[in-house]
């Protein structure tokens, strides 16, 4: 099925008028990775990345990936 979680990422990043590479600079996390979250293609949730954007955004988990429910058929 598609994925149930939507990366927030690209919003957070406008918010806080921050390029994805400024992100990367920041937080040590390599761009790849960045990129994988904002485009939602990425398999696994790195959760060390993830607790380096929410220390730096001063934010939640929930402020990076937005549950979606699958549709029911």
């Amino acid at each position: 099925g598609p994925l149930m979680l939507k990366s927030r990422l690209k919003i957070l990043l406008a918010e806080h008028h921050m390029t994805q590479s400024k992100l990367s600079q920041l937080t040590s996390i390599r761009p790849g990775t960045i990129t994988n979250i904002v485009n939602d293609s990425i398999r696994q949730i790195p959760v060390e990345a993830v607790c380096r954007i929410c220390e730096l955004f001063h934010c939640d988990i929930g402020d990076i990936f937005e549950y979606i429910p699958e549709e029911k058929e």
